[in-house]
């Protein structure tokens, strides 16, 4: 056993290792099941899901359909609606782990991780116990942690300031004049919210961004991209989304929303940037409910100064800046992830490393590139699971005969 003299408490498991008890995790962890593998699911948290248990607001609903949202081997309940909330997210995994007897060990972050050559295993450390296996899965996924960006004066700010992993309801910011500091998915929705709790917000766009219709003509936009690539070139589908969406949506660059040169799908598949999926926010930006402000050069303590000199004066600040990845805080001796934690093989190969290394949910193909990846890895490890237990049948055998010849010649 490889621990030392030191160590009070060490666990070797058999199967593979997971970290991270989100929809990766799970994931992850049910294919394996599935396949005849022991998995021990390791979450810093108390709780499944935590990003989508403790750092989502009320409102949030799936972006895609449901059926691209769905993890392996299980699908969402037939009464669920085509865009689930949070709240039947939620209970769709927690019927998952169930369903697959998954029981995760909470509280149990992750402080160290690193293959140890001499055993060929990888020793995980938590606060009071080091797990030892010979497969490691990463599923601690992209949005680990919130960004917070690095802006002069940002801690000067006298109101409420917080990041969306904070952020529940515009209820408590009726009345207010918020900043809302991010124009993705999360800074649309966050800012429609803000509206419909009678608060003024304003929206920072500092880079050019894609805006989609959710639906076009009743599908789901993304629905339909996904039909037309299996026929088509990806920059052609970009062209007809765009054209789509300028007919439908108008020119969002005179409200200050200017479009990216590359396509939506092409830029999600380089940077990982999604589209924003509009569900009612652009209209608000045309009613001038929610207005559109450039780039912020400094924080005050009242409010911001712009990039193209104009100063005004806000009661919150939202910071909707996105998250990141936590792997290199904790990943050790590995050169398989980047310093800002994502691997460093393009998908689709980026879930396999080296000496029993995976990564499950880090495709930037949200939950429909998590399966994929789920059940590679499990296969993957399915198959060494049978090698290994091939053999030490093997030598069980011949031992037994061996012991069961020396009988039969002492009879």
């Amino acid at each position: 056993m490889p621990c030392s003299k030191q160590q009070v408490n060490c666990v070797f498991h058999p199967g593979a290792i997971i970290v991270g008890a989100g929809p990766s995790g799970l994931a992850a962890a049910a294919c394996l099941h599935s396949s005849g593998v022991a998995a021990l699911l390791l979450e810093r948290a108390d709780c499944l899901a935590s990003l989508w248990q403790r750092r989502t607001y009320d409102r949030l609903k799936l972006h895609l359909p449901r059926q691209f949202c769905e993890l392996p081997l299980l699908n969402f309940p037939n009464f669920f609606p085509k865009y689930p909330s949070k709240h039947q997210f939620l209970s769709y995994l927690e019927h998952y782990a169930r369903h697959f007897s998954i029981q995760p060990r909470f509280k149990q972050p992750v402080l160290d991780a690193r293959f140890d050559a001499l055993t060929g295993l990888w020793r995980v450390q938590t606060r009071d116990v080091l797990y030892v296996s010979r497969w490691l899965v990463v599923a601690t996924g992209e949005n680990a942690e919130p960004v917070i960006p690095e802006i002069h004066g940002l801690r000067s700010f006298q109101g409420p300031l917080l990041h969306t992993s904070a952020y529940r309801s515009g209820s408590q910011f009726s009345k207010h004049k918020v900043l809302v500091i991010g124009c993705g998915n999360s800074g649309m929705e966050v800012s429609l919210d803000l509206c419909r709790h009678r608060a003024s917000p304003s929206i920072v766009v500092r880079n050019s961004v894609h805006i989609l219709p959710r639906e076009m003509w009743g599908v789901s936009t993304f629905s339909m991209a996904m039909v037309l690539l299996k026929w088509l070139p990806l920059k052609l589908v970009d062209k007809f989304l765009l054209v789509v969406a300028n007919l439908t949506l108008g020119d969002t660059t005179r409200l200050g929303l200017r479009r990216p040169k590359t396509g939506p799908i092409q830029l999600k598949n380089a940077t990982g940037k999604s589209p924003v999926l509009d569900v009612g926010a652009l209209s608000l930006i045309k009613s001038g409910k929610i207005q559109v402000v450039e780039g912020v050069k400094e924080i005050t303590k009242n409010g911001a100064k712009f990039c193209d000199g104009q100063e005004r004066e806000f009661d919150s600040i939202i910071l909707a800046t996105g998250y990141k990845s936590n792997v290199p805080t904790w990943l050790k001796g590995e050169d398989f992830f980047t310093k800002e934690g994502m691997p460093k093989t393009p998908f689709p190969h980026s879930w396999k490393g080296e000496n029993g290394l995976y990564a499950v949910g880090f495709t930037r193909r949200g939950l429909l590139g998590t399966s994929s990846d789920a059940v590679k890895i499990a296969k993957d490890i399915a198959d060494q699971w049978r090698k290994i237990n091939k053999r030490y049948l093997a030598k069980e055998i011949k031992l037994g005969s061996e012991i069961f010849g020396k009988i039969r010649e002492n009879v």
